[in-house]
């Protein structure tokens, strides 16, 4: 099944915040967890979920994050503000991000590309992005218990250095950011490789996920894809991969090995042309500068 993710997932697995930045909350019996918050301008709607959803966001024990993306880790700060008891946690190498005014100041810019998108939801606070560290630095192995069910982080690198994905035994439920790629398109056809930190360790990331055999797939933007749907579009993605490093090989043949030239020639014919990629404007030529670069250099090694 393909299903967009918003509502319920199961019994003990919902959605806050807007489907284009799930969070993904999972109640144990005695905790609960939520997975990643998106960019800072939502603040007030994860809180507004979370109230419906475990009946007051102060109930929220765990806020963990895949990644160092501005786009998963926008509102946390706000979060933390809100929930004073709230132990947030991801890799170590947020933590010194987050403490970076340059970081900040360029998260909070790409934060309000989103303001005419999300202008309807009513912001009289601060929900900018300032300085903050996780509380627990996880890694890969750890096993948190929620009461039940147990949350079991898995390093997942390639997209960021710092990629951790989540995974929860009991329902076969994995939590992975962007570490399987983006969907995009109608019913989420084509699917946008997302390898910024290295190509090898996406792919391998990959197949480590494919290996643990999910039921449930939550991914970071969208979608949730379960049972068939799930086994299949990790396999789709990963074949993906390869396609895309080769696209970008031929765009490279065309501009004569010329990195920029190269960008902006697929910026222009596979972003601007073809309108498949609905990810804000900035922050895919962010994330295509990185993997022409990176493919450059794989072909020159």
């Amino acid at each position: 099944m393909i299903q967009y993710a918003q509502g319920d997932i199961n019994d003990f697995i919902s959605t806050a915040g807007n489907m284009a930045f799930p969070g993904y909350v999972i109640r144990g019996s005695s905790r609960t967890l939520m997975v990643d918050a998106g960019v800072n301008l939502l603040g007030p709607l994860y809180i507004e979920s979370l109230d419906r959803i475990i009946g007051g966001s102060e109930s929220l024990d765990y806020l963990f994050l895949t990644h160092s993306h501005y786009d998963h880790v926008g509102s946390m700060p706000y979060l933390k503000r809100k929930i004073p008891d709230l132990k947030t946690g991801g890799h170590e190498r947020i933590s010194q991000l987050m403490s970076k005014k340059s970081v900040l100041d360029h998260m909070n810019l790409l934060g309000e590309s989103y303001t005419a998108a999300f202008g309807h939801i009513p912001v009289n606070e601060d929900v900018s992005i300032s300085a903050s560290t996780l509380d627990i630095h996880l890694k890969d192995g750890d096993i948190i218990d929620l009461g039940g069910i147990t949350c079991r982080v898995i390093a997942t690198p390639g997209h960021t250095r710092d990629s951790v994905s989540y995974f929860i035994p009991e329902a076969r439920a994995l939590f992975c950011g962007e570490a399987l790629g983006i969907p995009e398109g109608e019913n989420g056809s084509y699917i946008q490789a997302e390898f910024v930190s290295s190509y090898y360790e996406y792919l391998a990331s990959i197949e480590n996920l494919i290996s643990l055999e999910p039921e449930i797939i939550g991914l970071g933007h969208v979608w949730v894809f379960t049972g068939d749907d799930a086994r299949r579009y990790m396999e789709d993605s990963y074949r993906a991969t390869g396609e895309f490093k080769d696209l970008i090989g031929q765009y490279l043949d065309r501009a004569s090995g010329d990195v920029g030239s190269a960008i902006e020639l697929i910026m222009l014919n596979e972003y601007d042309k073809k309108g498949i990629i609905k990810q804000e404007r900035n922050a895919y030529l962010a994330n295509l500068s990185a993997q022409v670069r990176l493919v450059s250099e794989m072909r020159n090694m």
